[in-house]
């Protein structure tokens, strides 16, 4: 090989040997690419992934002590300022349950006022029980007038109890629900002072009403919720009751304490939720103590705060239960009002 021609081979060599590398190289950066672009769109996670929020079996209001009367318009107003706000809820709300004292003296006239009321609104079911003023019509007279000494102007407690069953289209005071198949169970006062004067402004239940709430408890062995509904407060555990208490309450606590996932709401005291009473009491079942629509009251039972307007709001899961108390003048949540109750399970 002559000399020029070895330095023509050596020029060719070196390009071919620098066009290889070359070629390498951008290969090897190929696929660096392609694997770092593959790697980042596999595994990067998204930052908050979107979670199951669970939605109640059943969401329902409970209001108590409307006392709607016919001599002022301020009980009216509360109610209808309760009904506003529970509109809003829509769906979300399937029932509304009232724990006694729709009326202040149970008179026709307030009965018809509270139909008035209710009439102008679409709502879900509404049901209620009795409470000692939807008795009063005993203490009324043909003027309209609070007139004790005519007491019973006329009137009896037969009548009370049929003026209720009818705006309410029950055959008796006390009775059941079932919604989303949850069970609800209203017992009722069922007598007052005429017929029975020792009973006071006491809650006495008949030994058929106690007898028919035994059964129906029976009826309850999945474990799921049960809600109970009554207007006076029960006595201290132990005793039964007397004056403004709940009378039968040694049987109605032995009715309950077998079954675990019991609620039982009450009226009557009117305590506001923000005056630091108590207002959850939890024994063999859980005890809610509601405030009031038509006047919310402070510990001394004055009433101070006339705007306030209150009730509970409940939400049933799966697994638990929600409560929270709402004031409707304002439409606002009561933070002093929030508990929630994990459910036992069945063993």
């Amino acid at each position: 090989m002559t000399r020029r021609n070895f330095i023509k081979w050596l020029i060719a060599a070196v390009w071919t040997f620098i066009l290889t590398v070359s070629i390498f190289s951008m290969i090897r950066r190929s696929q660096a690419d392609t694997e770092g672009s593959f790697t980042e769109s596999v595994a990067a996670p998204t930052e908050h992934p979107t979670e199951t929020v669970a939605l109640p079996l059943l969401s329902f209001f409970i209001i108590s002590d409307l006392h709607i009367t016919s001599g002022s318009s301020s009980q009216s107003n509360h109610l209808r300022k309760a009904l506003n706000d529970i509109k809003t809820f829509g769906d979300k709300a399937q029932g509304i349950f009232i724990t006694g004292d729709i009326t202040d003296s149970a008179t026709p006239v307030e009965y018809r006022e509270y139909q008035n009321i209710i009439s102008q609104y679409q709502l879900p079911p509404v049901y209620a029980n009795m409470g000692n003023h939807d008795y009063y019509n005993v203490w009324i007279d043909k003027n309209g007038a609070w007139n004790k000494d005519a007491f019973p102007n006329g009137k009896t407690d037969a009548m009370a109890r049929q003026a209720f069953t009818n705006l309410f289209k029950l055959d008796k005071p006390y009775h059941d629900v079932r919604l989303n198949g949850l069970h609800f169970i209203l017992l009722s006062q069922e007598t007052y002072v005429q017929e029975k004067p020792e009973v006071g402004e006491g809650a006495w239940y008949s030994d058929e009403q106690m007898n028919w709430f035994q059964s129906k408890m029976a009826e309850n062995k999945d474990g799921k919720p049960v809600f109970v509904m009554i207007h006076q407060e029960l006595p201290p555990s132990g005793q039964d009751g007397g004056n403004h208490t709940l009378i039968k309450a040694k049987q109605f606590r032995e009715v309950l304490k077998s079954y675990p996932n019991v609620f039982v709401f009450s009226g009557h005291t009117h305590q506001d939720f923000t005056n630091n009473t108590q207002h959850y009491i939890k024994e063999t079942f859980h005890w809610f103590k509601n405030s009031s629509v038509g006047r919310v009251l402070d510990s001394r039972y004055q009433h101070v705060r006339k705007d306030a307007s209150q009730g509970l709001f409940v939400e049933v899961f799966a697994d638990k239960v929600v409560l929270r108390g709402r004031e409707f003048s304002n439409r606002t949540w009561i933070e002093e009002a929030q508990w929630t109750v994990q459910l036992s399970v069945k063993s």
